[in-house]
């Protein structure tokens, strides 16, 4: 098997636990690594034994023999380094929220097109591995046709403490945690043909809505309510960074508790079924879940770049995410339902 060789752009919080994940797939090796602040980059690359730093992210392309480039920055330089790792040939994976705008995620799909590079999103929540179970249970057909969803996280977690740049971002919580949860929303009951969006911001120090409620129209019929908060305030249920979702069909429902159980409720009675994730030594402990989801996340796009099958989570999929986001702010904004052009 051929070793691929890849390069990490950014350095920051998420940074140590992407290239953890990298670590336990075989085939996959990180030669450089590039962030803005030389010294944050010589720090991660001693701690992961990579030979090359850069300060410099095109030096770091032209120089460098990559089968792959992993953008790890924030959003607001995803376009430029999409586009100058798309110009090189060079595969590339993006984190999520993959733009700033739909014109510019439509302008970095129709780029990397143009070049005849494949362009990934590490969309890794749809990977969590309850996720994935209450997939293949709601697949199974035992609860009869869906006609109502909510997907709910919403959690008093102060996220801000690890990541302290959300609390800047004008657009907050439907981007961040929004564009994971609707993405979700989308892994497990296909397109929405409209949403009505509502938000609020309820921490004066935040320049974004950190707390929003979403309803999609499905193409299929369904309604899906998307609850999004990060509020700072006492829960009783506090999981963080578990979902919860709650799937109600002609024959029964599923829901998706908190400890990883799905209760599986027919005419028969409820089955209880318990789905932890992996757990990682590298993992941070308060994120052990979501870091976990990582893993299977880069094993199915590098199964891609090795040519096999067409990867979940591509730029053109994640694209249906991006219109979803936006969609959503328009809504709030005019406080009307918007309509979603199909592509």
């Amino acid at each position: 098997m051929t070793v691929k060789r890849f390069a990490i752009l950014g350095t920051g919080f998420w940074a140590r636990y992407q290239l953890s994940a990298w670590r336990e797939l075989d085939g996959a090796v990180c030669v450089a690594v590039y962030n803005r602040t030389r010294h944050k980059a010589e720090a991660l690359a001693r701690e992961f034994a990579i030979p090359s730093v850069y300060d410099d992210a095109r030096m770091l392309l032209a120089r460098e023999k990559l089968d792959f480039v992993d953008i790890i920055t924030d959003v607001t330089t995803h376009a430029d380094l999409v586009h100058a790792v798309a110009g090189q040939g060079i595969p590339v994976i993006c984190q999520k929220p993959m733009a700033q705008t739909l014109a510019q995620a439509e302008a970095m799909v129709g780029a990397c097109h143009d070049a005849h590079v494949p362009l990934f999103i590490h969309e890794n929540w749809r990977w969590q591995k309850p996720i994935r179970a209450l997939k293949e249970l709601l697949e199974a057909g035992q609860i009869g046709r869906v006609h109502r969803a909510t997907i709910t996280m919403v959690s008093g977690f102060p996220v801000f403490k690890n990541q302290p740049f959300l609390a800047d971002l004008e657009q907050f919580v439907i981007t961040d945690i929004g564009s994971h949860i609707l993405d979700t929303a989308r892994f497990l009951f296909g397109e929405a043909d409209s949403l009505f969006c509502q938000t609020q911001r309820t921490l004066d120090w935040v320049k974004g809505e950190n707390v929003a409620t979403i309803l999609l129209r499905m193409r299929t019929g369904q309604a899906v309510i998307c609850n999004l908060g990060y509020a700072q305030n006492p829960l009783e249920h506090e999981c963080f960074p578990e979902t919860l979702i709650h799937i109600e069909g002609s024959l029964g429902s599923l829901d998706l508790c908190p400890d990883f159980k799905i209760h599986l409720t027919t005419q028969t009675g409820t089955h209880i079924t318990r789905h932890p994730p992996p757990h990682y030594d590298w993992a941070h402990p308060a994120y052990d879940l979501v870091h976990a989801s990582a893993v299977p996340c880069n094993e199915n796009i590098l199964h891609a770049i090795r040519g096999g099958a067409s990867a979940e989570t591509t730029g053109e999929d994640n694209l249906h995410t991006v219109r979803l986001v936006f969609g959503a702010y328009e809504s709030a904004a005019l406080n009307q339902v918007v309509t979603l052009q199909r592509p």
